[in-house]
């Protein structure tokens, strides 16, 4: 009985559209699938098997339950995986802490504010494990630049939680020019609710009055989020 070897073909024997690392540089980051990314971390795969870089890393995932767990499995659970040696795990760990990291990073006071992504980068560690939604307002100044931010209410968004005069004392006494607000969706899905939609509706119209420019709210989900700026929703 003869056995059938699978040909090993490499990403680089991949038309280019399709190789992950050419499509992030054409296509931004944003473009690629989990198991993308960590095929250009691993960089190679195993000829003696016939998997690729893409192949062992739709195996890790599958394996530690996604990214979450490949970053949280000890070094030897990884090296028991044929085709993952010290190297590739060091690559993983690498990259994965590095995002950590940067998720980490603090949107401080008196910092300008860039885009959505420095909202999220901020409050995502803090918010995407709550249980319950949380709502808060951050004060800028004219040049948007960040005051401070306030938890105005804990529980279910409704009218009555997130009421304009609760969200806009605080305005008031530091004198900002302008808001932002940030709430979680604990379903992990940041797609705004019809709550969602009414309450920006809202707290937008008493800003105006107020002269008072309310540049965003962002919805933070499980690693994604939703912004109504970006959306054109404002």
């Amino acid at each position: 009985m003869t056995l059938m070897v699978r040909p090993y073909r490499t990403i680089k024997d991949w038309p280019e559209e399709d190789r992950p690392r050419e499509k992030l540089l054409e296509r931004g980051a944003d473009a690629l699938t989990d198991a993308e990314l960590l095929a250009i971390l691993l960089r190679t795969g195993n000829a003696s098997t016939g998997e690729n870089a893409l192949d062992h890393a739709h195996l890790l995932l599958k394996q530690f339950g996604g990214l979450r767990g490949i970053d949280g499995a000890p070094v030897g659970e990884l090296r028991a995986l044929k085709g993952i040696g010290s190297a590739k795990i060091a690559q993983l760990k690498a990259g994965l802490e590095m995002g950590r990291r940067l998720g980490r990073t603090r949107w401080e006071a008196g910092s300008p504010l860039r885009s959505s992504e420095d909202v999220f980068r901020h409050f995502r560690e803090r918010l995407q494990k709550e249980t319950h939604e949380i709502f808060y307002v951050i004060l800028l100044t004219n040049k948007n630049r960040k005051i401070r931010e306030v938890k105005i209410s804990e529980g279910s968004l409704t009218a009555s939680l997130v009421h304009p005069r609760e969200v806009y004392n605080p305005v008031i006494r530091e004198s900002a020019a302008a808001v932002i607000f940030v709430h979680n969706h604990p379903s992990g899905d940041p797609s705004p609710s019809p709550e969602d939609l009414e309450i920006t509706r809202r707290l937008k119209e008493v800003g105006e009055l107020m002269g008072v420019r309310v540049l965003d709210h962002v919805v933070i989900g499980h690693d994604h989020y939703f912004s109504f700026n970006d959306r054109g929703m404002l």
